[in-house]
């Protein structure tokens, strides 16, 4: 069984689909994002916060209702609480223990082979149900994407320093085009171009970045980051 919450809603028991109707699904992503069991009152008044207590625990009465041909094998029951059954895998879960593993810099992560490189590319690509605009699923968008981005950022420096140039590159555009005026993606794609020895692209990375931060902030980049590309410039 798979619940997948990046890049859109999707359940998938023994390799197919299931229809879950809307008021359904937003319990289940509830629970997807969230490991620990949740009470049911804090449930309802989290999905159905414009509603009255007595209203939201009916709703939430009803969308679990509406999950009876599946609801004892995705949601655990107990003392009042709900979760989802242990054996749920959950994409944003899987996502987050990946990051937290790019992320320490004392384990020796390998990236793996191009294949699986382009499958965690594209893993770290997605935002938490991007369509969804309730509160609660606003921040976990946020939470889960700001490590999303960190963990790209890693994954070009650990490709840089395996000479995987090109994928190195690749992941700082991933980096770049999830968060165009974040600095420290633009710093890991041109220090991604300059490990590969290509100075032109990292300019006109770095050339790109400011005239990006004029135009919409008004500023510059950091000194750190231009004397990155100035200095490789003068000893080129």
């Amino acid at each position: 069984m798979r619940l997948s919450l990046l890049g859109g809603f999707q359940l998938v028991i023994d390799g197919e689909g299931v229809v879950v109707p809307a008021s359904s699904q937003r319990v289940l992503a509830f629970l997807g994002l969230h490991a620990r069991p949740q009470q049911r009152p804090q449930i309802a008044r989290i999905l159905w916060h414009d509603m009255t207590d007595q209203r939201a625990i009916a709703n939430l009465r009803a969308a679990l209702w509406k999950l009876h041909a599946v609801r004892e094998r995705v949601i655990a029951v107990g003392h009042d609480r709900l979760s989802l059954c242990l054996d749920v895998g959950v994409d944003v879960v899987d996502v987050l223990e990946l990051a937290r593993e790019l992320l320490d810099v004392a384990r020796d992560t390998r990236v793996g082979q191009p294949a699986e490189f382009a499958d965690l590319l594209e893993l770290f690509s997605n935002d938490v149900l991007p369509s969804w605009e309730d509160d609660w699923v606003v921040f976990e968008r946020e939470r889960v994407r700001q490590l999303r981005i960190h963990a790209i950022e890693a994954l070009s420096v650990r490709l840089s320093r395996d000479n995987r140039h090109a994928e190195a590159v690749e992941a700082g555009l991933a980096a770049v085009a999830a968060d165009p005026l974040r600095e420290s993606a633009q710093r890991v794609l041109i220090e991604a171009h300059l490990a590969e020895g290509n100075t032109a692209d990292a300019r006109r990375q770095f050339d790109a970045f400011c005239d990006l931060l004029a135009r919409d902030l008004g500023v510059r980049p950091s000194p750190v980051l231009s004397a990155l590309v100035a200095g490789r410039s003068t000893r080129d």
